[in-house]
Order: structure tokens, then sequence, then C-alpha cells
């Protein structure tokens, strides 16, 4: 007497619910890997009285020993009676106590359509169920490819909020070279590989001693990191060249607290200018200085780019006319300042290491990253009081205690808007009616 009416259809996933419900086995019912031949698999169910007390469900029929569930003679013989008939081959079978079943996966040897064999097996007496082996599928969707391989950069925050994957698609800093007055760098770093064109010290050997490069190592790497190597972090202009003019020492081990003079600044300062370098990242403040002044303004003059670390109580160098300074975006900018993520910013430190960084130093930084970018988009000289305009950010109406950072796409898209060049054109190669309404899927509507 069968415990079951026939089925001809039974949803496969109550079947491994049924296996799977938390009963104590001894034998677990075996996975069932694809078929190296892929021939199509079935799943065929029997009836399977018990006759012996009900026990551990979940066991492989043949292979289970103990006083639990068993497979019956009579399921055991239609199976293989069924095998014969139809060219079937058993691949793994296990009974069901919750269902009075003994199920088979078979493999069609025979090259006959599943569906014939299936269809078949449904008026055949024995069987209570036949069904395709179906396959099922987790429902997490998958995440996005990062448009970097450097395994660090989803710890980058800060440059989504600099809009610099966006920027990327149009320009990375390419043919610019940046002259970074700062401590050592430490050349040998393999995410700066081929981004130091020249370095100079202006300090006195002893105080380049190894190990007193990290507050000018990790400028280095905000501004110029190396994108896609697979190594650490991206820079914000990955393609531009670093020329390190090196002023400044470390004070302790391990810190990235650094001092500078007139003397070695003024140096470092001459020697920039004498190198033609268009853009000056300064990371360092202090008081008003006459002679550093006076570099600086003949800089000004001469067309060269200075960006400057906002320090409350100093005067060097945002006190200089056409220095543009940087502060941090996480508060109100002072007036005067563009503004850039300063807190927790990841970027390198030497030996190979990576770690994060504080402070209105890193502001400049990043501030220079992104006006590499706008010079490496243009054949045209732009002026400090341009490179402003177009960072400046758009008006909002929203309230906020935090000022806006600076957005490296939408000063881009100003640029080629200002300079009337499609900018779809520039990206696909197919010219735009209507030159940079849009760019990298930000539209520019009242910038």
């Amino acid at each position: 007497m069968r415990a079951l009416t026939r089925l001809a259809v039974l949803s496969l996933a109550a079947v491994s619910a049924a296996v799977a419900a938390p009963h104590a086995s001894a034998d677990p019912a075996p996975a069932v890997a694809p078929a190296a031949a892929e021939l199509p698999r079935i799943v065929v169910a029997f009836a399977n009285q018990p006759r012996s007390a009900p026990g551990p469900a979940g066991a492989t029929g043949r292979r289970y020993s103990g006083d639990g569930y068993r497979v019956s003679q009579d399921a055991e013989r239609e199976a293989r009676r069924v095998a014969a008939a139809y060219a079937l081959r058993e691949v793994a079978s296990w009974p069901i106590r919750e269902l009075s079943m003994h199920c088979v996966i078979f493999e069609i040897t025979n090259g006959r359509p599943q569906s014939e064999v299936l269809a078949a097996l449904t008026h055949d007496s024995s069987v209570l169920l036949a069904e395709p082996l179906h396959e099922f599928h987790t429902l997490s969707t998958p995440a996005a490819a990062p448009p970097y391989n450097d395994p660090l950069y989803d710890l980058q925050t800060n440059l989504g909020a600099l809009g610099v994957p966006d920027a990327h698609r149009r320009a990375q800093g390419a043919g610019v070279r940046i002259a970074l007055i700062d401590t050592a760098v430490d050349e040998s770093h393999p995410d700066l590989e081929g981004r130091i064109a020249s370095s100079r010290s202006f300090t006195g050997g002893h105080r380049d001693a190894a190990g007193a490069a990290r507050h000018g190592t990790a400028m280095a790497g905000i501004i110029a990191a190396v994108a896609n190597n697979h190594i650490g972090i991206v820079g914000i202009a990955p393609l531009a060249r670093l020329e390190v003019f090196s002023a400044c020492w470390q004070l302790e081990a391990g810190n990235d607290a650094a001092a500078c003079n007139t003397f070695t600044l003024a140096r470092a300062l001459a020697a920039a200018l004498e190198s033609g370098a268009p853009l000056v990242n300064l990371s360092v403040g202090g008081p008003s200085d006459p002679l550093l002044t006076a570099l600086v303004q003949s800089g000004v003059k001469r067309g060269v780019i200075f960006v400057g670390a906002y320090d409350s109580g100093g005067g060097f160098p945002l006190g200089i006319p056409g220095v543009i300074g940087a502060a941090g975006s996480e508060g109100a900018s002072p007036p005067g300042t563009l503004a850039a993520p300063a807190r927790h910013v990841l970027t390198l430190r030497p030996d190979a290491q990576y770690d994060f960084e504080s402070g209105t130093s890193v502001a400049a930084a990043e501030i220079t990253g992104v006006i590499a970018l706008l010079l490496s988009a243009t054949p045209v000289h732009l002026t400090a009081e341009a490179i402003e305009a177009l960072l400046k950010p758009a008006a909002t109406t929203v309230a906020t205690a935090d000022a806006p950072a600076v957005n490296a796409a939408t000063a881009l898209a100003r640029l080629d808007l200002g300079q009337q060049r499609p900018c779809t054109g520039r990206m696909t190669g197919v010219p735009d009616v209507s030159p940079c309404r849009t760019f990298a899927g930000r539209a520019l509507d009242g910038l």
C-alpha cells in the first residue's frame, strides 16, 4: 500500500527542504556535482515504506547503517527496473522519511530527449515523481566592477567626493609637471613607479635619513599614485610627473610633523621656478616671509600656479595674492579657499606602506591633483583666477555645515563648455550638437 498518491509534478525544492531538515544523520546525502559529459539528469521517486522504527533521515540508501529509516527492497528493485527500461544510470539516491519516498537521480544515457523520458515515467505505475534536476541560484546582486584594479581603491572615499573617477574618463594629468616642495619622498615606493621625474634636497644630507620621508611620500601618493597597477591606491592625477624639492625635515621618527625654514624653502622655490614646472604644491604653512613672498610673486607673474594649505595662524603661503588656498571640507571653509576632504584620506607611507592622513596638507595635495587634471585637458594656459572659477562649487539652496568639496568632473565640463568643445565627442569620437550639456553623468544646468 502506498503512503502517497502518485504525483506527476513535485517541486525539487520540497525534496531538498525535506533532506535538509534538522535530523541527526550518520551518513549525509551525497552532493551531486554536474556531470562531466553534461548528460541530462532527472529526479525519480519511488514509494518507500519503512520496515523498522523511524530514525534519522537524509541517509544514502544502500550505504546507510543503523536502525533508522532505510530503503526498502521493493523501492530498490523498482529503481533498478526503471533504470534498465529507460536507459538510465543511477548517480545518487537517498530516502526521505517525511515523504515515504526513495529518491534517485538518474542520467539519461541513450540520447533520448529529457521531456520524452519524463513523459514516459509519469505513466509508469511504480513512479511517484519524475522531474528534471533543476538548478537554483542565489539572489544576491553582484557588486559592480570597480573602475580601478587597485586593491585599496574602495577605501579612498575622497576620490568619489572629488568626482575623480568620472573625471578620469576625460583626463588623468598626462604631460603635467608638478613641483612638490615638502620633505623627501620615498621614490622606491611601488605605487610611485615612474611618477618621480626628479628629486633634489635642500635640507642637508643628514636631514634626509631613511624613514624621514613620511609627509612628502603621503602628499606624492595623494597627487600621483599609479592607477590600475594592481597595487595599493589611485592618485588624483596618476599620469602627472612629480619633481620633488625637499625643503623640510621630519621632526620625529614615525610622525608626520616636519619643519622647514626661510633658507631651505627659498632654495627649493627658486629651483622649482627654474625647472619650469607650471604647478607647485606647498602643503606647508607659517608666518609671512618677505623673501618667500617675493619668490612666489615672481612665479605668479610668470603664470605658475601655487597651491597652499590653509593655516589659521600663518601668512605663508596663503597671504600671498594669487596663491590658491586649500582647506578641509569637513566644516565651514575659510573665505577664499577651495575645499577638499581632509580627514582620514588613504595614501602612501615609506617602505611600500599605506596609511590614513589628515589635515589641510591633504586638501592642498588633492586640489593640486585636480588642477593637474584641468591643465592636462587643455592646451590653453589657465590662470589661477580661471582655475578657481572652474573649481568653485555650484550655488545651492541647501544649508549645510560642511563646505562643498570641489568636483573635478564638473570643473572639466565647465572647461570644455567654456571652450565650446563637444565633451561627448572627446570621449566617444561622436560629435554632440549641444556641446557639454552633460559630462560624466552630471547635468551642467545652473553651473
